[in-house]
């Protein structure tokens, strides 16, 4: 197996269903500051794809230099979101 690919695959299983917040020190993360997102997965890129319960997913660098993991227990009574894919009945035809 390509080492990318294994790298890929030690992100995935050490990123995803991850109850993260962003570090506030990056300028291009400082819109999603206090935030909780949930990382859906880890792109082929090594970005996690992360829902920050507005209905969009982000990629960010699957990294602690943009990523902090918080305790799922305190995390899930902040993240509003069960699932930002389900459908809108006032939206469906």
């Amino acid at each position: 197996m390509d080492p990318n690919d294994l790298r890929n695959e030690a992100l995935k299983r050490e990123w995803t269903d991850q109850f993260v917040e962003v570090n506030p020190d990056r300028p291009e993360l400082k819109r999603f500051a206090g935030i909780v997102g949930r990382v859906v997965t880890v792109n082929q890129n090594n970005k996690a794809l992360v829902d920050f319960q507005d209905g969009a997913w982000y990629d960010i660098a699957a990294s602690e230099e943009y990523l902090r993991k918080l305790d799922p227990t305190v995390a899930k009574a902040k993240y509003k979101n069960v699932n930002s894919a389900q459908p809108i009945p006032e939206k469906q035809g």
